[in-house]
């Protein structure tokens, strides 16, 4: 049974990503199989995750996909590892804003359906005496969140970790490693936060080791492992083939569509369960990097492009032309495709000046307004992932604006903060394009029907019946 611990913070800016990836890198280096997660809808930490453990980072959004899901998808992304370590989202218990005194998403939430105990990161700058009083609110305030010791961040000097060990010895808090401030670690970041794992390159992997030798010299790995708890999980494992089934798709088609999904550094915004939903569902998987590749996979059926930062790479988009009409001349043709956020983008006539594969009667464009939060969205129009007056939540995150925002056949219409805002995006006849992310392990349904549609548009463009 694997034992997890929780990595939370007192608010965001405190460490938690080099504590938590550090923690994962150097516990791996000693030979522990961690499996590592992500509280929220995050894209960027699960990629330096991947890197630090050698597995899928994988996310646990019970806003996203519900929360008697996250337990058996714990499972499922924990399956043969000996620890897991989950790093938390902005503060303890910040969650959906709006959500209420729960904080639905909060990283408390997530460690009280795990069971998980919680090691506070506490950024130290401007701290002292008073970390007590700290640290006895975080204790306190909610009985349900067990915190099991805290990690001292940005230690100015040997007399300042003395200073707060004192402190955190008058609350009874473990203290179970002290960093000492360490500017040189910090990654590059740009608009939406860090650079990905993916665009570092091996400037990334090198961040990753100095990360895990800060770790493993200023942190008490024992003393970690031991206060980590097993996860009792109610019920089995998440698996998508079981997914599928529950979600009462329809007969299979018994074909085995090519799927194309985007990825490379333009495409990085992606869920694990994304890919194994396909695979479950017949497609055969075939990743592309829309920057480098001059044409799709061969025998493309389906074409599913993720968000990302198109936007730091349009003259390498705009650039490969021979892919950019291949793309084009597949929508066109009416083969199914999922595009969201960076992949709308993606489709749109031009981004920033850059010409695109001009899908989409729209031009896109970065703007200084940061768009982000969870979304309660209704299909306005029906399409090959979902049906018309389906409901989901997803979670909008982009600093781009596309003029128009949809088209005569919007994908959905959503709320913000209980403001029901104007529909947004594009369905035209197998596409469906729009700025929300999805969980595809909250709608399996949706996977299961874009499969079959890709496997439909395959008959069809051999002339069999289907």
């Amino acid at each position: 049974m694997t034992s997890a611990i929780v990595i939370a913070a007192a608010a965001s800016g405190s460490g938690k990503t080099t504590v938590s990836t550090g923690l994962m890198a150097a516990l791996r280096r000693r030979g522990t199989v961690v499996a590592p997660f992500k509280v929220g809808p995050d894209y960027i930490d699960p990629g330096y995750h991947a890197l630090a453990t050698g597995r899928p980072g994988r996310n646990l959004d019970p806003v996203l996909v519900g929360e008697h899901r996250v337990a058996a998808l714990f499972a499922h992304g924990a399956a043969g590892a000996e620890l897991a370590v989950v790093e938390g989202v902005m503060g303890l218990f910040d969650g959906r804003i709006g959500a209420g005194s729960d904080a639905d998403g909060s990283t408390a939430h997530v460690a009280g359906l795990l069971g998980a105990p919680v090691l506070l990161v506490v950024d130290a700058r401007g701290q002292s005496r008073s970390l007590a009083a700290v640290l006895h609110g975080f204790a306190t305030y909610r009985p349900g969140t067990r915190l099991a010791g805290v990690l001292l961040n940005q230690v100015g000097s040997p007399r300042h970790e003395q200073v707060l060990r004192e402190a955190c010895a008058e609350v009874g808090m473990p203290v179970l490693g002290a960093l000492p401030r360490q500017d040189s670690l910090a990654v590059p970041s740009r608009h939406l936060g860090l650079v990905t794992a993916v665009e570092h390159g091996p400037a990334a992997t090198s961040a990753v080791d100095a990360m895990a030798e800060l770790v493993a010299r200023y942190v008490d790995l024992n003393a970690v492992c031991a206060v980590a708890s097993p996860v009792h999980a109610v019920g089995a494992a998440w698996d998508p083939a079981a997914a599928l089934a529950e979600a009462h798709p329809g007969p299979a088609t018994g074909e085995q569509p090519v799927v194309a999904v985007a990825g490379g550094s333009a495409f990085s915004f992606g869920y694990a369960e994304h890919v194994e939903l396909l695979a479950a569902a017949g497609a055969r998987v075939a990743v592309f990097d829309p920057a480098r590749d001059p044409r799709l996979p061969d025998d493309t059926a389906g074409l599913v492009l993720p968000g990302g930062f198109p936007e730091e790479h349009g003259a390498a988009l705009a650039a490969n032309e021979p892919l950019r009409a291949e793309v084009a001349a597949l929508a066109n043709a009416g083969a199914p495709v999922h595009a969201e956020c960076g992949g709308l983008l993606y489709l749109a006539t031009d981004l920033d000046g850059h010409p695109m594969c001009g899908v989409l009667p729209a031009s896109g464009s970065m703007t200084s307004r940061l768009r982000l939060g969870y979304r309660d969205a209704v299909a306005m129009t029906g399409s090959a992932l979902f049906a018309e007056g389906e409901r989901v939540t997803g979670h909008e995150f982009h600093r781009t604006s596309l003029r128009p925002g949809s088209a005569g056949t919007p994908a959905w219409r959503w709320s913000a903060l209980g403001t029901v805002m104007p529909p947004e995006g594009f369905v035209r006849h197998r596409l469906h394009a729009s700025y929300l992310h999805t969980h595809p392990a909250g709608s399996p349904g949706a996977i299961a029907r874009f499969v079959r549609q890709c496997a439909t548009f395959a008959h069809a463009r051999l002339g069999v019946p289907g």
